[in-house]
């Protein structure tokens, strides 16, 4: 049992002693490659050099370093710059360029958006679409081609001719459709939106516009006496009523009262009956 115990504490000593050896193996490989390093750093700092900025950054911030003339200086951001993408590890955060093509990336095989000249497609910047594919110029992408697309046609409108629909026998007659869908750059043209084809209807003759536009005029101003001759006739009828009906109350204000005839009992004289 002791020569158990002793064992183990013969173990736990050889451990603690390969941590420290270890620890102080790192102090002095940081010191022999970081001479100047300072513990109080600023700007999401963890450790930092005076001569190549920030060397390590606070948890959850990338590491990333700028070019200043022939020097490198290394900051700590929350979010990558343009041209970057960031990529997380265990112990640290960094900020790797996009490739050279690339604006903007999510990973290095993965672009988001292409600098000037180059077409974005799956995550890729060509010079040039593949086949099947139109380059659109306004987002600088390879897009699907579009081709036109019209409605129906409409039914085919009256004959007609010179804008009239009377005074001729041989016309005209169109019908029209709409654009729904217009083509994109290399898409396929649009067809006409109109027909025309030629018509034969019963010859019919046009009312003479002056003609009619007469006969019209006398038939309003026919209507119009007719509607005052009836007013007229109705007034005067309402005229001679009232009037004939102010005589009769005058009449009978001028007659006198009919005396009521009495009764025969009472003009009867009483009979005599002493002799």
């Amino acid at each position: 049992m002791q020569l158990r115990l002793l064992s183990w504490f013969f173990i736990t000593l050889n451990f603690m002693e390969y941590i420290g050896s270890q620890h102080a193996s790192r102090v002095r490989r940081q010191g022999r490659m970081h001479p100047n390093v300072s513990q109080g750093c600023q700007g999401g700092c963890a450790t930092c050099s005076d001569y190549n900025g920030c060397l390590s950054c606070k948890p959850r911030l990338f590491f990333v370093l700028e070019r200043i003339g022939m020097k490198q200086i290394g900051v700590c951001l929350s979010s990558c710059p343009s041209g970057y993408y960031g990529t997380r590890y265990p112990d640290i955060n960094k900020c790797a360029k996009c490739k050279a093509d690339c604006e903007t990336c999510f990973t290095r095989n993965f672009c988001t958006k292409c600098k000037s000249g180059f077409y974005l497609y799956s995550g890729k910047c060509l010079e040039k679409c593949p086949d099947g594919l139109e380059a659109n110029n306004h987002t600088m992408e390879c897009a699907s081609i579009v081709h036109c697309e019209a409605s129906e046609w409409s039914p085919w409108s009256p004959c007609t001719k010179k804008g009239k629909t009377c005074g001729f026998k041989r016309g005209n007659e169109i019908r029209v459709r709409e654009i729904v869908q217009h083509p994109s750059a290399r898409g396929n043209p649009c067809p006409a939106t109109s027909e025309s084809r030629k018509c034969i209807v019963q010859r019919k003759r046009c009312q003479k516009e002056g003609k009619g536009k007469k006969n019209r005029e006398e038939k309003r101003k026919k209507s119009n006496k007719d509607e005052s001759k009836e007013t007229r006739q109705e007034s005067k009828g309402r005229v001679a009523r009232r009037q004939n009906r102010e005589q009769r109350e005058n009449n009978n204000k001028t007659q006198p009262k009919k005396r009521k005839a009495p009764n025969k009992e009472q003009t009867l004289a009483p009979v005599d009956t002493a002799h």
